[in-house]
Parts: structure tokens; C-alpha cells; sequence
């Protein structure tokens, strides 16, 4: 399976992130499932909102980014950290399961 990461501006995903989840304004990371030919889905990044994201939370834009994308691919993965509590736990742990993995694979 294979998953499309697009990075775009917060004029882009605001447009989107209204359209299809009735949000009116920008928002760091939106995942579109689509399970067809061979792909998973489709995770969309605001480089904008990742910079200053990135600012706040002290870390690179580098690590935003990856945190973002793993984030979107948990979603891909069919996990929603808004259906309650329990499914929020679960939703936290893969998503830091997945980061450790990256962090220890990592060359860098």
C-alpha cells in the first residue's frame, strides 16, 4: 500500500479542512482515506501551521513534519482520537509507538 503526503499552505487546507469537515479555518494535518489500487489514502500537511507548530513546541521543522505525518497515518490506519477516550488512548500509543520506531531507525 502506498499513502501520497502533500505539503501545502493554510490557505489550501483551510479550503479543505471547511469542505470536508465543516471547519472553517487552516489546521495542521487532514488524512483522506481511499483503500483503492494500491492506496492507503492521502495525508495533506500545512507547512504554515508545521513552522509555527514547530516554533512553539521547540523542536525542528523536520521533527513537526514527521510528527504530523504519523499523526495523518494513524488516521489512514483507521484510528480516530475523537471517538472517546478509550479510542484516544489507543490512537496516542500507536501514534508513540510509531515515533520511537522512527526515532530508532533513524540515521540522522
Amino acid at each position: 500500500m502506498e499513502v501520497s503526503i502533500a505539503l501545502v499552505s493554510d490557505k489550501t487546507i483551510h479550503k479543505l479542512n471547511k469542505l470536508y469537515r465543516g471547519e472553517d479555518k487552516p489546521t495542521d494535518v487532514l488524512s483522506f482515506t481511499y483503500n483503492e489500487g494500491g492506496l492507503l489514502g492521502e495525508i495533506l500537511i500545512s507547512i504554515d501551521t508545521a513552522k509555527r507548530q514547530a516554533k512553539q513546541l521547540g523542536h525542528t521543522l523536520e521533527d513537526e513534519i514527521t510528527r504530523l505525518m504519523v499523526h495523518g497515518l494513524v488516521h489512514l490506519l483507521g484510528y480516530d482520537h475523537e471517538a472517546g477516550q478509550a479510542e484516544k488512548k489507543v490512537f496516542e500509543a500507536l501514534e508513540q509507538k510509531l515515533m520511537e520506531n522512527l526515532k530508532a531507525t533513524s540515521h540522522v
